[in-house]
């Protein structure tokens, strides 16, 4: 069983930045993706970023350009820096992680976008 631990959430004017952060239990060498969904208010959880274990990044078109995925080993956190925020940011953010076939999701935070 792995639990993630999510902080970083808050209060931002548009155009400015957050970073969250996601603390796993277990060792993070082991997991093979990490990465973030987020869920808009009335809307679907929608995939964000996710980055492999080797390294490799990728995003949704809705986020590329602006956010970036990074993972430290070791303190098995993976972290999303998000930089020219807008309104439309405005989700829970969920981070996941993937072992052994199964994913594993924190509790969520909240990043609210005001214009």
């Amino acid at each position: 069983q792995v639990q993630l631990v999510e902080s970083g959430g808050g209060l931002v004017q548009a155009g400015g930045s957050l970073r969250l952060s996601c603390a796993a239990s277990g060792s993070a060498s082991t997991f093979s993706a990490m990465g973030w969904f987020r869920q808009a208010q009335g809307q679907k959880r929608e995939w964000a970023a996710g980055i492999s274990k080797g390294g490799t990044t990728a995003y949704s078109d809705s986020v590329k350009g602006r956010f970036t995925i990074s993972r430290d080993n070791a303190k098995n956190t993976v972290y999303l820096q998000m930089n020219s925020l807008k309104p439309e940011d405005t989700a829970v953010y969920y981070c996941y992680v993937d072992l052994f076939g199964s994913r594993y999701w924190g509790q969520g935070t909240q990043v609210t976008v005001s214009s």
